[in-house]
């Protein structure tokens, strides 16, 4: 048996995988691994990637780069240009990420599945009255990141960043043997409330990134994030910021989650099913006709 498939086997052990990511010290090893990844010595840099290699499909060949200063800098990797067409039409919100399509839908009445038999609050999630009116019985899509993807995030239609609300919050693994287990934990994690209006249709969406466990972190290419973001007050930036469809927004410092938010009238584009993976400038969904 291989080290791979061997970890492959523990991972794959729901209960065990809980346990590992999550009821351990989660904070403490969040700033240890985010240290260890940004050392720019070449034994230490190809040391955790190739052990990152034994945990995951890690796969390199689009990157822009070939050689990377540390595991940080493979982990946030640019890729070449063309690797990700955008769907061109008007009608069409692309995905704003590599993912693997989690609980998506209808909002009902303010409600949102986590996984199948847990719910959580938009209003939890948002803590902002407007949107919880604005998305009450919208369309939502739960995008997951896995550690071995493409983990920057763009925009998903020619549009306005009209404000940035960023929510301090804890660690926990956004995986699916942690949302069985725990309830609520996209509101409980650290995240990011962006509201964009799009430039064609005047529709505002919502885009939720959240952070999770290890490095935890989430950058915004057009605005400076606070440094101890898990101990922060909340805070709320208006902003002016234009983007075109597909233009790169921020990035992750380790796999997490994007949860889109539409008004009603947006419509699941067919591909979108549970369990799916759908790559960035991918149809996620239609825009009202």
């Amino acid at each position: 048996m291989t080290m791979r498939t061997l970890l492959a086997r523990l991972t794959d052990n729901d209960g065990l995988n809980y346990l590992l990511t999550n009821r351990i010290p989660r904070r403490s090893l969040t700033r240890f691994v985010g240290w260890l990844a940004k050392i720019e010595q070449p034994l230490v840099r190809d040391l955790s990637i190739a052990l990152w290699r034994q945990f995951s499909d890690l796969d390199l060949s689009e990157a822009r780069k070939t050689k990377f200063r540390s595991l940080h800098d493979c982990f946030i990797r640019e890729l070449k240009d063309g690797a990700r067409p955008i769907d061109p039409r008007p009608d069409i919100l692309t995905s704003p990420c590599d993912a693997i399509v989690g609980a998506n839908g209808r909002v009902v009445d303010g409600v949102m599945l986590q996984v199948k038999g847990s719910t959580y609050a938009l209003e939890e999630l948002v803590r902002d009255p407007d949107l919880v009116a604005a998305y009450r019985n919208g369309m939502y899509v739960t995008l997951r990141l896995t550690a071995s993807m493409y983990h920057r995030f763009h925009a998903p239609h020619d549009c306005r960043v009209e404000q940035v609300h960023h929510i301090a919050g804890d660690t926990w693994n956004v995986n699916p043997p942690t949302l069985k287990r725990q309830n609520r934990v996209f509101c409980r994690n650290e995240r990011a409330v962006l509201r964009l209006s799009l430039d064609a249709s005047g529709h505002r969406i919502a885009l939720v990134p959240v952070a999770a466990i290890l490095v935890a972190g989430l950058k915004l290419r057009f605005m400076d994030m606070p440094t101890d973001r898990q101990h922060a007050a909340p805070w709320v930036r208006d902003c002016d910021v234009h983007l075109a469809k597909g233009e790169e927004m921020g990035w992750f410092e380790h796999g997490s989650t994007i949860i889109v938010l539409a008004p009603p009238g947006f419509q699941l584009a067919p591909s979108i099913v549970d369990g799916n993976t759908v790559r960035m400038g991918e149809p996620l969904m239609l825009l009202p006709s």
